[in-house]
């Protein structure tokens, strides 16, 4: 069975360019080539895009080959397959990688467990604030905010399909 996704590098350093499209070669078992282009969001860094198909867990793979370098933001996307969930990792300097399940309509999927989890830490359940800011780390609001004037930026660019070799 085969999904299909986007990795969006929203900002790396002109550098760090061709070790991500390594990265995401060895994890899709493909060369790849992005076309770079200038982020406007961040002067001297760039931005590029590219598709792909795979087995469900490629997003996984592709996320776990790109985290932990400094400097580099991006999104890995895996829509839905039979029997799984669709997926999201966003990643960012400062606040690292948040997954998130996406189902079949896009919409991030929250497990009861990780509701309780949330209402558990927040100590007191009445306590509106502190269980806001629970979920929001759930839902990755802080990545959501700031990954956004990153992926407007991205608005028109190309997109390049690719295939993984299965």
């Amino acid at each position: 069975m085969a999904t299909r996704g986007v990795v969006y590098i929203h900002s790396a350093p002109p550098a760090l360019c061709p070790h991500v499209e390594w990265a995401v070669g060895g994890a899709l078992d493909v060369r790849v080539q992005v076309d770079w282009t200038p982020q406007p969001a961040s002067p001297g860094a760039l931005r590029g895009e590219l598709s792909w198909q795979g087995e469900p867990g490629t997003a996984a793979r592709i996320a776990s080959a790109l985290r932990g370098w400094l400097h580099l933001r991006f999104e890995v996307t895996e829509e839905p397959s039979p029997g799984c969930e669709g997926e999201r990792y966003s990643c960012t300097p400062t606040l690292v990688i948040h997954r998130a399940a996406i189902g079949v309509h896009g919409d991030l999927l929250v497990p009861e467990n990780r509701i309780r989890a949330a209402i558990t830490a927040a100590e007191d359940p009445t306590a509106l604030s502190t269980l806001v800011e629970e979920l929001d780390k759930v839902l990755g609001t802080a990545w959501d905010a700031e990954l956004e004037p990153f992926r407007y930026a991205g608005d028109g660019a190309p997109v390049r399909w690719l295939h993984q070799v299965v």
